[in-house]
């Protein structure tokens, strides 16, 4: 059965296939029996075509957006931190107080005195100018911040499912190469050994053919390590779905913008977002710090209800009361002032982690994008001139080694050359496409 990741295999039609036996097959099993075969062998056309569960790179993103817990829970503390902002505006539940007062201790009996009291009553108070405002933006400030660290974890989990799965494209793409260049060494070895039985070269020479043929399978084995690792790193947002095959198809990533306009949009970055929302956040601890200057309100009403009777005979009156308390902020040294310069402070802080992270970015984009034109241009050196050339040394020493006018060590130095030079090309498209996924991250406030 031919295997869709081979690129030597050939899904043709088999050579020794005649339309003399098909018509034998005819009359021998009948028409039924014949369009089965035809059938079937229609269908072996389709054989080498990818498996319809092959995991591409698309659907390992679309797959991240999905399993990506980190963001999810930043989200729902977002989330949590709105419904607060709502609940912050409102005043303090009001108090309601009841109580028995000046009851005779000598006796207990509450008709005896005139001044014992049932007491009923309901309080509010009112905190310092506009506390419950100020609280209720910095809770909102608070619900940004960590929506947009949502967002950018998101963008953070869906550049390392790329940086993983570019890695794992190679591992295996590499083990392909090597196993197609197999052919090749094997043909080193049977050049080695027919030359040998007829004495032009020396058991050296074979010794050698044999142990570059074993480095290879080394090398396989390395590289099957490495392709697990990348796919336990991948089950991190993908599970089950990181072991099975991929999709041999190279695959394709955004178009990336100019480093300017990438530089430009940094401040719609999400993180420069997020650090923006944390600044509003302090700024409105200062508003916060500054009410405390102002003093705080109560109120409450009570209605007293007087047991027994006046000497006359007449039940006593019932009375009531009416309180208004304030807070006097006579003494701000040691409290508001200090409280006000510790939230000024933090305002300064958060504004220098802003611009450091800021920077950081900024820097990051002058470095891959400097890095992604320099493998671009790697790139493109690799497939231009470097493959083609070290074809060309191989089949040179083939030729030469078989005219008995080179060595067998220069033959093996070019077929392990144009092996080298094919793996490393492909470890730079690798590397390439693993930078051009960083700058997409970086990218993030473009479409803003």
């Amino acid at each position: 059965m031919c295997k869709p990741d081979s690129l030597d295999n050939d899904c043709s039609i088999p050579a020794y296939f005649s339309i003399d036996q098909c018509n034998n097959d005819i009359e021998r099993v009948g028409y039924l029996k014949a369009l089965a075969l035809v059938f079937l062998l229609l269908a072996g056309q389709f054989v080498c075509l990818p498996s319809a569960r092959a995991l591409s790179l698309q659907t390992a993103e679309q797959l991240v957006r999905q399993n990506d817990f980190s963001s999810k829970a930043l989200q729902s503390k977002s989330d949590a931190l709105s419904e607060s902002a709502g609940a912050d505006r409102q005043l303090a539940d009001p108090q309601l107080t009841l109580g028995l007062f000046n009851i005779p201790t000598d006796n207990f009996n509450v008709n005896s005195q005139p001044n014992t009291q049932l007491r009923f009553g309901i309080s509010q108070s009112f905190p310092r100018g506009k506390t419950l405002v100020f609280k209720q933006k910095q809770a909102q400030w608070a619900s940004n911040t960590q929506h947009r660290l949502a967002l950018d974890q998101l963008a953070k989990s869906i550049q390392a499912v790329r940086q993983h799965y570019f890695n794992l494209y190679y591992q295996i793409e590499a083990q392909s190469i090597i196993e197609r260049s197999r052919f090749y060494f094997t043909q080193l070895v049977d050049i080695a050994e027919s030359f040998y039985r007829v004495g032009r070269v020396n058991q050296q020479d074979l010794l050698s053919a044999q142990l570059e043929l074993s480095r290879l399978d080394s090398r396989v084995i390395e590289l099957k390590t490495q392709e697990d690792l990348a796919r336990a790193a991948l089950s991190r947002w993908l599970d089950d779905k990181a072991f099975e095959p991929i999709d041999r198809q190279y695959p394709d990533l955004p178009a990336l913008v100019p480093q300017q306009q990438i530089i430009g949009a940094l401040i719609f970055h999400p993180l420069i977002q997020a650090e923006d929302a944390r600044v509003a956040f302090f700024d409105e601890g200062i508003a916060i710090a500054r009410q405390q200057y102002k003093p705080g309100w109560s109120i409450g009403v009570e209605y007293r209800t007087r047991f027994g009777n006046n000497p006359d005979g007449s039940r006593r009156s019932d009375q009531a009361a009416a309180m208004v308390k304030v807070d006097l902020p006579f003494f701000t040294d040691q409290r508001q002032d200090r409280r006000l310069a510790a939230s000024r402070h933090q305002y300064t802080a958060a504004r220098h982690m802003r611009s450091d992270k800021l920077r950081d970015l900024r820097q990051a984009v002058f470095k891959n994008y400097t890095n992604w034109l320099r493998l671009t241009e790697h790139s493109a050196l690799y497939r231009q001139r470097l493959a083609p050339e070290a074809d060309a040394n191989a089949q040179a020493s083939l030729k030469a080694y078989q005219s008995g006018v080179a060595e067998f060590t220069s033959l093996a130095r070019a077929r392990i050359a144009q092996l080298n030079v094919r793996l490393e090309a492909l470890h730079t498209k690798i590397q390439r496409s693993i930078v051009h996924a960083r700058l997409l991250y970086l990218a993030q406030g473009v479409s803003k």
